[in-house]
């Protein structure tokens, strides 16, 4: 949602102000990916002992968490909100401190949510309600984390935050196409099995991870059906792009589920794994790259000019990620490492390609 509420202004807070914020979280997603390759058996020149330990947490709650509030924030316009992507980047840089951190990310999910409930509740819509619903599931996730609980008991909360965040703005982007109504008890369906794995798991993991998974998998049905991707796909520059960035995440995301569904219950392991990076680098990174280039302009007010160069750090993704996925379902070590290695290349080239599309303003 890059639209603020009725009666709000954009620019409560300016957009020199929330560079800091944007670099916190980009440090950030550098320290979890290093501390990820470390946790590997990569071993990096530079000691990464608290990133390494906190690859899951940094990742979600720290780069993502920045991220996605930090986006909010701009759309609800209100300085107030501001303050849940500074909770985030406060948990980062006490959790890569090695101190605890947990109580900030715990604050960043509950300023999120009193954020969306305020605008819900004055302008109620299907988006903003899945979008209300994955702030929830951060925080639900951070309170299981900041009680002691292990992370793949609370990673799948973590992921449904990510993956209704995602689904909240597809429906947002998506209203100018009016699917006919027969399409919504299919999507209520969809999210309705999502929501009940997820509870279920919190008493009975396997069986609710299992449910979850057959959640992911009728989501991404959903969406590669009735999302604009599969116009815009037939069309050139950024619109291609994008939708070829969306096609592959929904892609991925099914792949998620149906290995949750196969082979849960999951807690470490080469399968674990494939379950859980099928989900947050094949379905959440692609849907960062072909986000990107709307969610960076509306943060900093400057233009991105689209570069057929993006291309290639999303064929590296993806081409990499289905190395690493298949390394992990045969038993291949080597597969899985370097898979890993060129995935974390490709996400580190496509940012500089975006921030260097960046087209400065001569009125700034």
């Amino acid at each position: 949602m890059t639209n603020p509420a009725a009666g709000e202004s954009p620019s409560a807070v300016r957009p020199i102000a929330r560079v800091p914020l944007l670099v916190a979280g980009i440090l950030t997603l550098i320290a979890a990916i290093w501390g990820g390759l470390n946790r590997m058996g990569w071993t990096p020149p530079v000691p990464v002992t608290a990133a390494a330990a906190s690859h899951g947490p940094l990742m979600i709650s720290g780069f993502l968490g920045t991220l996605i509030s930090l986006e909010r924030a701009v759309a609800i316009g209100k300085r107030w909100v501001y303050l849940a992507p500074l909770m985030a980047a406060l948990f980062s840089t006490l959790t890569m401190a090695g101190m605890a951190g947990a109580f900030a990310a715990v604050l960043a999910a509950a300023l999120l949510c009193a954020a969306y409930a305020g605008v819900l509740a004055k302008d109620w819509s299907r988006h903003l309600s899945v979008m209300t619903g994955a702030a929830f599931c951060w925080l639900a996730g951070n309170l299981l984390y900041a009680a002691g609980w292990p992370v793949f008991r609370t990673v799948h909360w973590w992921a449904a935050f990510l993956v209704l965040t995602i689904v909240g703005e597809r429906l947002e982007l998506n209203r100018f196409l009016r699917p006919s109504g027969g399409t919504w008890p299919l999507f209520a369906g969809a999210l309705l099995v999502t929501v009940c794995g997820l509870l279920t798991g919190l008493a009975a993991p396997e069986t609710g991870d299992r449910i979850l998974g057959a959640g992911y998998i009728a989501l991404a049905a959903w969406l590669a059906h009735y999302d604009i991707a599969r116009h815009t796909v037939k069309t050139e520059g950024l619109p291609k792009f994008v939708a070829i960035c969306l096609l592959a995440g929904f892609f991925w995301l099914a792949v998620s589920g149906i290995s949750l569904v196969i082979h849960s219950p999951l807690a470490a392991g080469p399968l674990y794994d494939a379950a859980l990076h099928a989900l947050f680098v094949g379905f959440v990174f692609s849907m960062i790259f072909g986000h990107a280039p709307i969610i960076f302009p509306a943060i900093l007010e400057l233009p991105v000019r689209f570069r057929k160069l993006a291309y290639i750090p999303l064929v590296m993704l993806n081409v990499s990620l289905l190395v690493r996925v298949s390394g992990d379902w045969v038993g291949s070590a080597e597969g899985r490492l370097y898979g890993a290695l060129a995935g974390a290349a490709a996400i580190v080239l496509y940012f500089a390609v975006t921030l260097s599309s960046l087209q400065p303003s001569e009125n700034r």
